[in-house]
């Protein structure tokens, strides 16, 4: 099955065997500092012991690589892929809020073209895998088109934290842990060691030169 290329990224690659359909396109989103406490949860704690399988680790290098491709095009570096039930990347983007609005983060960006482009039961057995834990926005439009689990690199606490030992500027909004927002929500994260590492390095990159 193909699917529509949105934007100007086309990559093909095989993970663990997986081979990608067609990609998309790529966005961004920050974080505010001011919920990094609420942010700290319990879930988001138990979510860390999570076990990642080696296609979830393959699958969050993919997302890193992204994220580290929107900070060289002088975006924030953000990057998700959809993965479908078979493990085959059929969908991917990177944030390119600078480049089109702000509005243009991955996460919602592949929630629209999963919309389009995928029957109710391929959503649902869809996976997205994030740089970053979803803001509101994305976990909202992740919840309306029914897309499958989440699992994300680092979560939205720890950027907040990271921002603010850059003394970022703050978002207009409150960030709340997905599962607060979407119910019955399967998800994995945030990852540690070498990967979660590089999503920090290339945040404070950014922020450091903006």
């Amino acid at each position: 099955m193909k699917y529509r290329i949105i934007g100007v990224l086309f990559i093909a690659m095989n993970i663990m065997g997986c081979k990608s359909s067609e990609k998309m396109n790529f966005d961004t989103h920050s974080i505010s500092s001011g919920a990094i406490n609420k942010l700290k949860t319990t879930k988001n704690m138990e979510n860390s012991k999570s076990k990642f399988s080696e296609n979830d680790i393959e699958h969050l290098k993919y997302c890193l690589a992204l994220a580290e491709e929107a900070l060289k095009a002088g975006d924030e570096p953000f990057g998700s892929i959809l993965v479908n039930e078979n493990n085959e990347v059929i969908a991917i983007a990177r944030n390119r809020v600078n480049e089109i609005n702000a509005l243009s983060h991955p996460e919602i960006e592949l929630a629209n073209w999963a919309a389009v482009n995928l029957s109710e039961k391929d959503r649902k057995n869809t996976t997205m895998y994030t740089s970053g834990e979803h803001c509101p926005m994305c976990a909202a439009a992740h919840a309306w088109v029914e897309l499958g689990g989440i699992v994300y690199l680092s979560s939205a606490a720890q950027l907040g934290t990271w921002l603010e030992e850059v003394n970022a500027k703050a978002t207009p909004i409150n960030f709340i842990p997905v599962e607060e927002i979407i119910k019955n929500i399967s998800v994995k994260g945030p990852f540690k060691g070498e990967l979660l590492q590089g999503i920090k390095d290339l945040q404070i990159k950014y922020h450091n030169n903006n």
